[in-house]
Order: structure tokens, then sequence, then C-alpha cells
């Protein structure tokens, strides 16, 4: 009787031909029936002795090569990793400290600073609206928001350029004065 895994070397000439004939490519052929052959072997004792070896290795082959096929169609190539970096993101936590930190400095503001700053770069009403509901001249509500917003770097220690990856945009406005003046 004839060993199995003897008998698969037999069958490797058929196996490439037929894989050349499923991809087209002889590279893609030899790959595709190293694949194939690596899991025959590793089920090696799950072929019956006695039944077609060839048949069992063109449907491992066949099946292999259609597995990596629907792979394929749900994989986008991206050799440089240009793709993967447009849709990185980045973690949930970072916003969370530095909101975190925000809301320490804001709760060290005085009452005023906190006001201007909520409804100038919070909530976007223009200085002339906030003056109005303040009851106040709009150079009283600009100084304080300009007073207020540097304080209010201070306090989390930002330089003028530093970045802030905040998750809203309610808080950035407020810190870095997204509103027109």
């Amino acid at each position: 009787m004839v060993d199995p895994k003897d008998e698969l070397v037999e069958h490797l000439p058929a196996m490439r031909a037929f894989a050349r004939s499923l991809t087209r490519n002889s590279a893609a052929a030899d790959d595709l029936v190293q694949d194939a052959v690596v899991k025959a072997w590793g089920n090696i004792d799950k072929f019956q002795v006695g039944t077609n070896m060839r048949a069992w290795l063109f449907t491992i082959l066949r099946n292999t090569f259609y597995s990596q096929y629907r792979k394929r169609r749900r994989e986008i190539e991206d050799p440089d990793g240009a793709l993967a970096g447009q849709l990185s993101e980045k973690p949930a936590h970072d916003g969370r400290l530095v909101m975190a930190d925000f809301k320490t400095a804001f709760d060290q503001l005085n009452d005023e600073q906190r006001e201007v700053l909520i409804l100038v770069g919070a909530e976007g009403f223009s200085y002339e609206d906030a003056a109005e509901m303040c009851g106040c001249a709009v150079g009283t509500i600009k100084s304080r928001t300009n007073r207020a917003r540097k304080r209010l770097a201070e306090l989390m220690h930002l330089d003028a350029d530093d970045a802030l990856e905040m998750t809203d945009a309610a808080t950035l406005a407020v810190v870095k004065g997204s509103t027109a003046a």
C-alpha cells in the first residue's frame, strides 16, 4: 500500500497545471500549490486511503483558490500605507484626557470669563449679540474673550501653536477662537 504522503508528491505537476489555469500567473500558481499542499499535509490524516488522492488534492486547491479570491475582493491594496493612514483614528482616551484638562481649567476661570467663552466660543454668538445679552459694550466682550482665552491656554499649559485634539468642535472654539472678531 502506498503512503498518502508519498502519493501527494506525484500529483504536484498536475496541481501546478490546474493552479496555472485558475490563476493565469505562474508565480501565483506556485503560491497556490504551496498553500494547498500545506493544507493537505496538515490534514493528511483526514484522507481516506483507497479513495482518489488527485481529486482530494484538486478539491483542496480549488477551495483554496476561491477562498483567496473572495478574500482579495474584500481587501484593497495599500503597499505604502497611504490609505490605511487616512482611515486610522486616534484613540478616544486622548480626547477624554484633553477634555478633562479643559474642564479643570475652565472651572478655574471667573464667572465673566466662563460666560463670554460659552456665548462667543461654544454657542457661536457674535460679539455684538453677546454684548447685548451681557449689557455691556462690544469692546468689553472682545477684551473679556481675549483675556479668558489667554487664561484658559495658560491654565492648560498651551502654546499658541499647540495642536488641540479634542473630541468636540465647541470646546475647540472656546479655546482657539474660531468665531469672527
